[in-house]
């Protein structure tokens, strides 16, 4: 965690030539914009201006200038950059002119969310388990729909030719201060997992954004695309993002059952944003990933399982979500609904302890399920009251 004071200090010292300044859409692609280390006092004191309008989600060209001010704890080295004349990056705030913070800043309304929750006193962990393909490119390195490999889940070499891809995308973040926990080969061909350990919401989303375009950098590095797409493969595994949740709060396990329970009421109307685009929906429902609204410990085929597991990694993990949604806002969305499962003290239902991909009809039939496309997802969003009352304005 870097100061205003070591982030000049170390620009200085360390022949930074470069220095990134990080912040996402509205649909949580990361954008930048680059300084030189002489510009840098002026980011920190008065922000860097850009063009608003250009940037999906922010509103069009009438009053589009806004500001991007750098959050020097985020700083970090991007180590596929040259050693001499490095180049570092740091996620900004972003504000209006007047220095407001800005309403559809994603990492904003994440802080927002965390606030809320600690003015109950509560703090809320996230670890995500991230899905991708690798494919070969083409002579002009265009994407093709071919797997690097035709490995299966947890194979190793020669079989998973995507070892040492994960290898060096682990080493590279562990040189960021990202600490991954395990990685392995998935089920489709070409298809790899990398999970991280548990961290506070905001650097679990930031942590987010930063893995995608490391695994993309890398992936290109080694002549190959890599895909966070939901389903890129019609008959294969789609892509999840699975999220694991912890909360450490005064009441212990009662305030965590009924922030699941909270999760559980609202997941229909923000499924929108966890699962944003039409694909996503291809991939829910089959090969593992969930379509009904249930719970049950150690089960793959439920929206929510509890994992075995014992003391500071006992969690709750949520099977929906896909790497398309803007982190930001799917943690700030979770975090909510589970504060309003505490606050009504909403019962959780009843564990259901049957693997529901081969359940009987007459089981399944009785079941809630999750949005079965993008079109019904938004009109569950647009009817939202949790999103109405806490980030109205992602819907204008």
């Amino acid at each position: 965690m870097y100061s205003y004071h070591e982030v000049m200090t170390y620009c200085e010292e360390e022949d930074v030539k470069f220095i990134r300044l990080a912040f996402c859409d509205l649909a949580g692609n990361q954008k930048n914009i680059s300084i030189m280390p002489s510009e840098l006092k002026r980011a920190f004191e008065y922000g860097i201006s850009f063009d608003a309008s250009a940037i999906y989600g922010f509103g069009n060209e009438v009053k589009s200038d806004l500001f991007l001010f750098p959050d020097p704890s985020t700083l970090s080295v991007l180590p596929w950059r040259p050693a001499q004349g490095r180049v570092v990056r740091m996620y900004c705030d972003i504000r209006y002119p007047d220095g407001k913070p800005f309403r559809r800043d994603s990492r904003y309304l994440l802080k927002q969310a965390i606030a809320e929750a600690e003015k109950r006193n509560i703090s809320c962990y996230f670890g995500v388990e991230f899905e991708f393909y690798l494919f070969i490119t083409d002579e002009e390195g265009n994407p093709t729909k071919i797997p690097f490999d035709q490995a299966s889940y947890m194979d190793i070499a020669p079989e998973d030719k995507g070892e040492n891809i994960r290898r060096e995308v682990c080493l590279t973040l562990e040189s960021m201060g990202i600490q991954p926990e395990s990685s392995h080969h998935e089920e489709g061909p070409g298809q790899n997992e990398i999970d991280f350990r548990y961290s506070d919401a905001l650097s679990a989303a930031d942590n987010a954004v930063t893995f995608k375009s490391v695994v993309k950098t890398i992936a290109m590095q080694n002549g190959l695309y890599a895909s966070f797409s939901p389903k890129p493969l019609k008959n294969q595994s789609g892509n999840g993002m699975h999220i694991n949740i912890s909360i450490k709060s005064p009441n212990g396990k009662k305030d965590s059952d009924a922030f699941m329970a909270g999760i559980l009421k609202y997941i229909r109307e923000i499924s929108a944003y966890l699962n944003p685009t039409e694909e996503s929906y291809l991939r829910l429902g089959e090969k593992k990933a969930p379509k009904y609204i249930t719970w049950s410990s150690e089960n793959r085929s439920q929206l929510i399982r509890i994992p075995a597991a014992k003391g500071e990694y006992v969690r709750f993990e949520l099977r929906s979500p896909d790497p398309t949604t803007n982190p930001y806002i799917a943690y700030a969305l979770l975090i909510y609904a589970g504060l309003d499962g505490i606050r009504k003290q909403i019962p959780l239902c009843e564990p259901l302890d049957q693997n529901l991909f081969i359940a009987d009809q007459s089981v399944t039939d009785t079941l809630e399920k999750l949005p079965a496309n993008l079109k019904e997802a938004i009109e569950q969003a647009n009817q939202s009251s949790l999103i109405q009352q806490y980030i109205p304005d992602i819907l204008d």
